[in-house]
């Protein structure tokens, strides 16, 4: 094909002003007379070949299309989606890099399928993008909306959920953090628990031995602390309580089974002391005695 002896190829490259100069009205000029001005710059043109339905998309959506881009004299697209039976959904604002698409497609609905001219403004700008654009080049976009999502209220609920992970891992890490740090002071307490027995200081260490069961409520270690502590304030029946649970853990443990029978001996005394101390306060208490 030639026009005033210029072939499509040539004039594929020509400046629009060249064009003019020669009293060329190219393909994409004469269908811009057709073309809504969307913005009022002439930068966007478009024609709508099918109509959708609802609502247009929403500027943050997330939208599923279909497109081919030209540029002018040329039959076959320099970037397609055709070829593609599920189109990716593409996210306004990230995923749709070309600038006049973007603003193209918040005009579209659900269905519809339009034409845009793009001027170099809202498309490849001066450079162009070599080798398959040239530069201040006008392109053509066919684009069809196959479906949208308002991804808005999709955004806040996964910033929401992202937000709950976070504050959940930061939890489990500093669990995790506080298990470390008990475990660390643990035997510490359960050395500070003895030494003060060692310094016959049973308050202390009965304090020591229960600070141990609060990080670890099951450690015969620290049972056994306790009731030998409670065993030198002469409190017998927690010192049986403790020891009685730690034997549980550890039934065959010598060390508990000679503090129980050592508890059994201190408290077969003390009652012996106290029924003596009765019969000599109550002289006819030995004839109660069975």
């Amino acid at each position: 094909m030639s026009t005033n002896g210029k072939t499509s190829r040539i004039l594929q490259f020509m400046a629009p002003g060249e064009r003019r100069q020669f009293g060329i009205e190219t393909p994409f000029q004469r269908l811009a007379w057709q073309m809504q001005d969307i913005l009022g710059d002439r930068g966007i043109l478009k024609e709508v070949v099918h109509a959708g339905e609802g609502p247009p998309v929403p500027r943050h959506a997330s939208v599923s299309i279909h497109f081919s881009g030209f540029i002018e004299y040329s039959d076959a697209p320099f970037e397609t989606t055709s070829h593609l039976k599920y189109p990716r959904m593409m996210k306004l604002g990230r995923d749709v890099t070309l600038y006049g698409l973007e603003l193209g497609l918040l005009t579209m609905k659900k269905g519809e399928f339009s034409r845009f001219l793009f001027n170099p403004k809202y498309a490849y700008g001066i450079l162009g993008c070599p080798p398959h654009i040239p530069p201040l080049a006008t392109v053509l976009y066919e684009v069809q909306v196959l479906d949208f999502l308002d991804s808005a209220q999709v955004d806040e609920f996964m910033d929401l959920s992202m937000a709950m992970t976070l504050l959940q891992n930061r939890e489990l890490v500093e669990k995790e953090e506080k298990k470390r740090v008990d475990e660390m002071k643990l035997p510490l307490l359960l050395n500070l628990s003895l030494t003060y027995l060692k310094l016959e200081k049973p308050q202390k260490a009965l304090c020591y031995g229960q600070k141990a069961l609060d990080i670890s409520p099951q450690n015969t270690k620290a049972l056994f602390r306790c009731g030998q502590a409670c065993l030198e304030m002469t409190e017998y029946e927690k010192a049986q309580d403790y020891l009685t649970l730690a034997q549980k853990k550890k039934p065959f443990d010598p060390d508990i089974n000679a503090l129980l029978k050592k508890l059994a001996i201190c408290y077969k005394d003390y009652l012996d002391k106290e029924r003596d101390m009765c019969s000599k306060m109550f002289p006819g208490f030995k004839g109660m005695k069975k």
